[in-house]
């Protein structure tokens, strides 16, 4: 299960500096001046960086059962969901050009999170639901 471990990695890895830390912690001007729409009241960004902080603890069991050689179903598929959903959504988003006006480095951010979470549903449905392993149920 090497390859999914190194999915997960670079999911969990990816999830912390992208979206996490500055959904937490970057205050609002840092935000407008990388390009952002900042909502009003700001809690709610911080709601949805917990929220990635949340999803971040589950890669990291998931990462931990797939080096102990025990396929992380639950992890694989919440991933699946998660980063195929996200992906739908910033595709209708592209499409519909939301983030074409948006300043700084914002609109590449989030064309690299569009590309990003793409390839990781797909190496998720590759290397877990796909792969030729038997999933092991959990202990």
């Amino acid at each position: 299960m090497k390859a999914l471990s190194r999915v997960l990695i670079a999911k969990i890895f990816l999830t912390i500096i992208i979206w996490c830390v500055p959904l937490l912690f970057f205050p609002a001007p840092l935000l407008k001046w990388l390009g952002f729409p900042v909502p009003e009241p700001l809690i709610f960004l911080r709601l949805l960086g917990m929220a990635y902080t949340a999803l971040v603890v589950a890669y990291c069991f998931g990462l931990r059962d797939a080096r102990r050689n025990r396929y992380p179903h639950a992890v694989v598929w919440v991933g699946v969901v998660s980063n195929g959903g996200a992906f739908v959504l910033l595709l209708i988003a592209a499409v519909s050009s939301v983030w074409t006006q948006w300043g700084g480095i914002a609109h590449w951010i989030m064309w690299g999170s569009l590309a990003g979470t793409g390839a990781i549903a797909s190496c998720l449905v590759l290397f877990g639901l796909l792969s030729r392993h038997k999933p092991m149920h959990p202990d």
